[in-house]
């Protein structure tokens, strides 16, 4: 009997891949890029399982160009907005990702940026490779103060609670919004619940940790910017388009904010206009989970997920749950 088929549309751990290659015919996209729509229908033809990553839009052509063999797609991620989970439910074909497993290390990278934005680390480490400095000087690449500051954190799940916790290592002031009030979280970090408006006053850091839904869609945009302290800083490590990536860039070029630090962008890997020219904003390419130990867990679940759909068992993290009545 022919093992079924699982197409990887991007290369993932060496070790994850050997996994599903006990278990099934594996064939892997050779080349370090994103497919386009019309590859993804030619690749994925005839495949039982897919493994997926965001960049990879799986609505309901690409699924019928997969055909009715189709089982299941495992988003090598946490996010899954890039899929339709309509048309892949009406088609019986199961969606899932990978949470959990990368909210420390999103956390620290989250954190990481606040600090490099702060005291200016990438601007201040270019200045010395450029060959210009010639001796300590007072007033060089004067920054923010962390210590004692005030943390902004909108949306507290796992991620946002993650980043409150290694705040309170630098005895910062952690104010926070979400669509429900935590208070025993409350009481283990001494954080406080606000409202938007108070959040983006008040924040000397605000940090995003919220999802990406149609309500959060530029949740930060022009009026939100406005609201901000002159030197307040925002951090956002969730997804791209909860920024006005706009209104951003004139923020900073007018320095209606202080500063920005960025992990993903409302375009990738396109960005804004004049987003790349400014020394105020700190821009990394989208590295949030990028630690081996986080993306072999990440293969892990995705691969477990696709042995047991395979094998007629119910995935662990199914973002689609309808489908499992069918």
């Amino acid at each position: 009997m022919a093992k079924a088929s699982v197409y990887v549309t991007r290369l993932i751990p060496e070790e994850n891949i050997a996994e599903l290659r006990k278990h099934f015919d594996v064939e892997v996209n050779p080349d370090d890029r994103a497919l386009s729509k019309e590859e993804l229908k030619v690749k994925l033809k005839g495949k039982n399982a897919v493994v997926s990553l965001l960049t990879d839009i799986i609505d309901g052509e690409v699924l019928d160009a997969a055909g009715s063999q189709l089982k299941i797609v495992a988003n090598y991620a946490v996010g899954f907005n890039n899929f339709d989970l309509a048309a892949a439910t009406e088609r019986g074909v199961i969606l899932t990702n990978t949470p959990g497993v990368l909210d420390e290390a999103t956390a620290t990278l989250t954190f990481t940026l606040l600090l490099a934005m702060a005291r200016r680390i990438p601007e201040a480490d270019k200045f010395v490779r450029d060959g210009k400095w010639q001796g300590w000087a007072p007033m060089f690449f004067i920054g923010l103060d962390v210590d004692k500051k005030t943390l902004g954190i909108a949306g507290l799940g796992r991620i946002g609670q993650n980043v409150a916790r290694k705040a309170k290592g630098f005895d910062m002031k952690i104010i926070y919004t979400d669509v429900r009030r935590n208070e025993e979280f409350e009481k283990e970090v001494g954080a406080t619940y606000v409202d938007k408006e108070t959040l983006l006053k008040e924040s000397d850091f605000l940090t995003l940790h919220v999802p990406l839904l149609p309500e959060t869609h530029h949740y930060i945009s022009e009026t939100e910017l406005k609201m901000m302290k002159p030197t307040a800083v925002l951090i956002n490590a969730s997804r791209g388009p909860v920024v006005d990536e706009a209104a951003l860039v004139k923020a900073l070029q007018t320095k209606e904010i202080w500063g920005a630090a960025l992990d993903v962008f409302e375009a990738e890997p396109r960005i804004a206009p004049g987003l790349s020219d400014l020394d105020n904003v700190v821009i990394v390419p989208h590295i949030a989970s990028a630690t081996m130990d986080t993306r072999l867990k990440m293969g892990a679940i995705a691969v477990g997920n696709i042995i047991k759909v395979l094998n007629g068992q119910e995935p662990d993290t199914c973002v689609n749950p309808a489908v499992l009545k069918k």
